[in-house]
């Protein structure tokens, strides 16, 4: 990690010895400030978290230019290790242990398309469009592989911005997509990045598709295999220690330490460290938490949301330090007239790429549900969230535009440096403008009080169009004849055909009660809140 901020400090004897710990306290202290700043501006109608930091990043950028006349805006210089290594982890696992799981699952297959296959859309459209204008705008020089690239880095939205303001209580289908999509959306991002980078471009042929998506296929599946292998792991050892007896600090260090550690082993074995601590976070909230203290339970909630909370700030505060970097503006081989043009060039092809699979992808799972009890279908408002939510660029996007065109944060190659700027441009953007805008479209398009018809007079939202349970039923029964079990499985497949999810979900839980949970802790189903 470098530094810009010590050259200015040399005379303090601390900063000749050690360097790093000027600017890591400047750095922290400005973090703190963010904090405060974002806390007095909680009930502003047009300001968020995120645009706070960028804003606070960009003013201390602008002091650190000042006071070091012109030569540097850093506090810190970025390296994409530091975000990949120490960054991401914690908000990608505090995603996964806070996810409210029922309604996760209830719109799986939803999610999915629009995380997975929505992805894939989008970067085929930006690498395309971008490849097709970027040379008419003057701008040369960029490989088959940088396009592609292009294509998976500004396919990773950032849906914070939607998420502050939507509630989780009164929009719980709303809120279960654009939560969902965004995680798998920034998982698959990165897994379709690096499955580009292991195309051999020299020999293109009719299989090169193929093995893309093969690579794909091999990176989603046993990196998911193994965050689930390392939760249940971790829910086996905390039941069976219960180390709660004697220490409470080593139960809640030893979930800390093992979501970590589903991570890093992802890293090494080269799959996605992303999609690991995201489904071990899952697994450890439905079977970990219920197998400690019920201090640690609340503390490791608090834990890690804090951590998640502290690393989002970080990211968002460099960006808005980030923008001012002049040696990449110097070095960028475009004009300031030709880096408006390419970066309104990719912010087009956001929009419309995301655009090219919402709104069809909607109508389809609205059609696939149309014989369904559930009658909460994604209304052409809800689309239009959903879209909108998804517009936002942010860590993700940063993190694989300097993996791709920097190395540790330093560029010397005017092409790489004028994408660099042009990935900061957007980032800075979608986040400042659409970000602005999303707290006025939201209210707009869902009124707060409009959003308490379905509630019953408890105040809670009632399930609509969940099939009825029945915990009794068994899958197949050895107690009874063969003619049984057949109209059993007969009246099952029918069930799953026509309505998959809620289906697969209901035979889940029965599963998951009479086997998973005895093992791996959890429970009792009568006393369990949703999750």
């Amino acid at each position: 990690m470098g530094v810009g901020i010590t050259e200015f400090l040399w005379t303090n004897e601390l900063a000749a010895e050690h360097p790093q710990v000027i600017p890591i306290s400047v750095f922290i202290a400005i973090l703190c400030l963010c904090l405060v700043i974002g806390h007095l501006l909680e009930e502003n109608r047009w300001v968020n978290e995120s645009i706070t930091a960028i804003l606070v990043g960009a003013v201390s950028g602008t002091v650190i230019l000042l006071i070091s006349k012109g030569k540097s805006s850093h506090i810190l210089v970025f390296d994409e290790e530091l975000f990949f290594i120490y960054l991401l982890p914690p908000i990608i696992f505090n995603a996964g242990f806070q996810v409210k799981k029922k309604k996760f699952f209830h719109n799986f297959l939803t999610i999915m398309s629009f995380g997975v296959i929505g992805v894939f859309i989008s970067t085929v459209i930006i690498s395309f469009g971008t490849w097709w204008l970027f040379p008419k705008l003057g701008f040369k020089g960029l490989s088959a592989r940088d396009y592609l690239a292009i294509g998976t880095i500004f396919s990773s939205t950032d849906t914070v911005c939607t998420l502050q303001i939507l509630h989780q209580d009164e929009t719980p289908l709303l809120y279960s997509l654009v939560f969902g999509e965004g995680v798998v959306n920034d998982a698959t991002s990165v897994v379709l990045f690096n499955a580009v980078q292991k195309i051999h471009f020299e020999s293109l042929n009719g299989w090169t598709a193929l093995q893309v998506f093969g690579n794909f296929l091999y990176l989603f599946s046993t990196s998911t295999i193994l965050g689930i292998a390392v939760g249940l792991v971790t829910a086996f050892v905390l039941k069976t220690l219960y180390f709660g007896r004697h220490s409470t600090t080593r139960e809640l260090a030893i979930m800390v330490l093992m979501a970590y550690l589903s991570y890093m082993l992802a890293e090494l074995f080269s799959l996605s460290g992303i999609l690991t601590v995201f489904f071990c976070g899952v697994l450890m909230s439905h079977y970990a938490s219920y197998n400690v203290t019920e201090s640690s339970r609340i503390t490791s909630r608090h834990v890690f949301a804090m951590m998640s909370f502290i690393a989002e700030t970080f990211i968002f505060l460099y960006v808005g330090t980030d923008a001012l970097d002049v040696t990449k503006w110097k070095t960028s081989s475009l004009s300031v007239g030709g880096t408006l043009g390419v970066s309104s060039v990719i912010t087009a092809f956001v929009l419309l790429g995301r655009a090219a699979f919402v709104f069809p992808l909607s109508v389809l799972t609205n059609f696939m549900n149309r014989h369904t009890e559930r009658n909460e279908s994604i209304t052409f408002k809800h689309q239009v969230i959903i879209w909108w939510a998804g517009l936002m660029r942010g860590a993700v996007s940063i993190a694989l535009a300097f993996k791709q065109f920097t190395y540790s944060g330093v560029t010397l190659d005017p092409v790489n440096a004028a994408m660099v700027t042009n990935t900061t441009i957007v980032v800075l953007f979608t986040t400042l403008v659409f970000g602005f805008l999303t707290k006025p479209l939201v209210n707009y398009l869902l009124p707060h009080d409009a959003s308490h018809n379905n509630t019953g007079n408890s105040g809670k939202r009632t399930e609509p169009g969940s099939p009825k349970e029945d915990a009794t039923l068994p899958l197949l029964s050895f107690d009874e004849s063969a003619s049984t079990n057949f109209n059993r499985a007969k009246d099952s497949i029918s069930l799953l055909m026509e309505q998959p999810v809620y289906t697969i979900h209901r035979y889940w839980r029965k599963f998951d009660d009479k086997y998973m949970r005895p093992i791996f802790g959890g429970p009792r189903r009568e006393n369990q809140p949703e999750c």
